[in-house]
């Protein structure tokens, strides 16, 4: 490189080198994993794991059996009665 090439753009690069500074443009990986927790605490919060999900499923399967078996029961009930008959 010559030296005139060097003073001509060196006011540029010394610009260009402040922005990144400036704006952190480049982050630490401090910085990267201290963002990666508070994203990790704020899903946390606001979702729940597979597993979590997975379970409650089970749950409300288990209750719509429970729920469907007495409605025939309550079926049964009626139409041995007679209440439903036409």
């Amino acid at each position: 490189m010559d030296k005139d090439f060097i003073q001509k753009y060196a006011p540029v690069l010394l610009v260009g080198i402040a922005l990144i500074f400036q704006y952190n443009l480049f982050v630490t990986p401090e910085k990267l994993e201290h963002t990666h927790r508070e994203i990790l605490a704020e899903i946390s919060k606001g979702y729940i794991t597979k597993s979590e999900f997975g379970n409650v499923k089970e749950q409300l399967a288990d209750i719509n059996k429970k729920i469907d078996k007495i409605y025939d029961t309550l079926i049964k009930e009626r139409s041995t009665d007679g209440f439903n008959q036409n």
